[in-house]
């Protein structure tokens, strides 16, 4: 088997531009996937998809601090450069961007996104400084890169539906793409803060993706969303979940609230619980009204 190359790592942004703008002469297109590394095979999934739909493929990663609130785990989030690079290259990426902090934010920055719409509410009132800080970011690597594509995962459907607003309303002329999410064989969905749990806590998380797979069943079939969202809670309650942030039904594009509480329109329920310290999201289609 052929050994696969180590991955170029740039870390800069004028590094970065002038690797694009080289591509760009060759007639390249660019598919981007912007993350926080502690990589998964949720993250290579979008990177192969980044693969389909471009020539080339850049990978960020950047634990960013301004979606971090003071007493959330920016300090203790998983960081793993090398061995994300080597899955980086194995998924067929072509460059790596990992900029320093100062890099992405010079002291004298003082430029910030308010964010609406979509970024209301669920993990908007409990992370309230997370999406302007996603928004930031986001613009900021969008305008680094300047792909023609950029692959999100639908795991932080919350997040899509926030970056696909923000590229709408600033106009930047990327194409926004929304990749499956991945699970275990458990159907938990991957995620890099899955590494936090205790084997008995890995046992309860993966109850979660069972709770709302029923809750949306219920949704579709035109129960009324109240009694679908508290049961729901009461049943991840039960499961072992020590606390429910949220358990919502929305309208997937949109993530309003429906005015007849019920669904009627295709939508997603969005769940946010606990298990100890570690706090995990989830989220899945509603079939309604199709």
């Amino acid at each position: 088997m052929a050994e696969t190359r180590p991955l170029p790592v740039v870390r800069s942004i004028a590094a970065l531009r002038e690797t694009v703008s080289d591509w760009r002469r060759q007639g390249f297109t660019v598919g981007f996937v912007p993350t926080m590394g502690a990589l998964h095979d949720g993250h290579l999934a979008l990177v192969h998809e980044a693969g389909r739909r471009a020539d080339r493929v850049v990978a960020s990663v950047f634990v960013n601090p301004a979606q971090f609130a003071a007493h959330e785990d920016l300090g203790t989030y998983p960081r793993q450069e090398a061995q994300d690079a080597d899955l980086l290259a194995g998924a067929g990426c072509h460059l790596l961007f990992a900029p320093a902090a100062e890099e992405m934010y010079p002291a004298d920055a003082t430029t910030t996104i308010s964010v609406g719409g979509p970024a209301e509410g669920l993990e908007g009132e409990f992370r309230p400084q997370m999406f302007g800080g996603v928004a930031l970011v986001v613009a900021k690597l969008l305008n680094q890169v300047q792909p023609d594509v950029a692959v999100f995962g639908e795991k932080d459907w919350q997040q899509l539906m926030v970056v696909r607003r923000l590229v709408r309303d600033l106009d930047i002329p990327t194409e926004i793409v929304g990749s499956p999410t991945m699970r275990d064989g458990h159907g938990l969905a991957l995620s890099s803060r899955n590494a936090y749990l205790s084997e008995a806590e890995l046992e309860v998380a993966r109850r979660l993706n069972g709770v709302l797979a029923e809750a949306a069943v219920a949704a579709a079939a035109g129960v009324a969303l109240t009694a679908v969202e508290g049961e729901a809670r009461e049943a991840l309650l039960r499961a072992g979940f020590s606390h429910v942030d949220y358990v919502a039904v929305r309208r997937a594009g949109d993530l309003a609230p429906y005015a007849g509480g019920v669904a009627d329109a295709p939508g997603r329920i969005l769940a946010a619980a606990w298990l100890g310290r570690t706090r995990l999201i989830d989220n899945m289609a509603v079939v309604a009204g199709a």
